[in-house]
Order: C-alpha cells, then structure tokens, then sequence
C-alpha cells in the first residue's frame, strides 16, 4: 500500500483544493491530508476564517482523503514522522526551505516528494480572500 501526504492552510477551502487533493490522491492507495494549526496560521500571518477541526471537517466531507489530521503548530515534521508516507505532494505554491526538505529525507530516505505544478485556474486562496476584501493578518 502506497501512502500520500498532502497538507495545507485550507484557510477556505475552495474548488482549487479539491483539484490539489484528487491529484494527490492519485499517486498512491492511501491519503493523509494535514491541516493548518490555528496556531501556525498566526504565525503565517494568515486569516483564521475558519478554526482547524472547521477546516479539517470540511475536508473529510469531500470524501478524498482516507484519512484528515490537524497538524502540529511546534513540529511541523511530527505528523510525517507519524504517519510515514511514501509520498509527499506539495502544492504549486507551497514553500519548503531546503533544510526541512533535508531533514524529511534523513528521517524517511525512502520518501519521494512531489511538488505538483498544475492548477485550477481561476481558483486560489489569495484571489477568492481578496474579492471578499480579505488581507493578511498583521499577528
């Protein structure tokens, strides 16, 4: 059994998430999507429209995932060490520095990491908050 990991802010989930997340789920038998901490998206700087067991909800009503965990907001490797995945999937957007990227691989060497770089068009976190004249949160 191949298992994936996705994860993401979900600030609003939206039709773009759910293209990112059947893309994921498409490369193995088995997928765990991690939410945002409320902390962690403090910390981001992004706006907490929605708490982490709201966001993680609606994602396990999408019926995608086989399995939805919220992440934790002082290790943000501590789910990975949990669940184990053979895969990692990245959103086109998402940002790794090159030291977690290392630290990933020390700890599972065998963990391909896979950054898709396809979207759906029209359909972005950033877009939809600011036609609904959302910014960032200043802390």
């Amino acid at each position: 059994m191949k298992k994936v990991l996705a994860g993401g802010s979900f600030v609003l989930p939206h039709q773009g998430h759910i293209f990112f997340l059947e893309r994921a789920r498409e490369l193995g038998d088995y997928l765990v999507v991690v939410i945002a901490s409320d902390e962690t998206l403090r910390k981001k700087k992004k706006p907490l429209l929605l708490s982490a067991e709201k966001r993680k909800k609606l994602i396990e009503r999408l019926g995608i995932a086989d399995k939805v965990i919220i992440g934790s907001s002082s290790d943000f490797l501590e789910p990975v060490r949990k669940e184990r995945p053979d895969i990692i999937v990245l959103g086109y957007d998402q940002r790794f520095s090159k030291e977690l990227l290392k630290r990933i691989k020390e700890e599972l060497p065998n963990c391909k990491i896979v950054r898709m770089h396809s979207k759906l068009k029209g359909y972005s976190t950033t877009s939809i908050l600011k036609k609904l004249g959302i910014k960032k949160q200043n802390g």
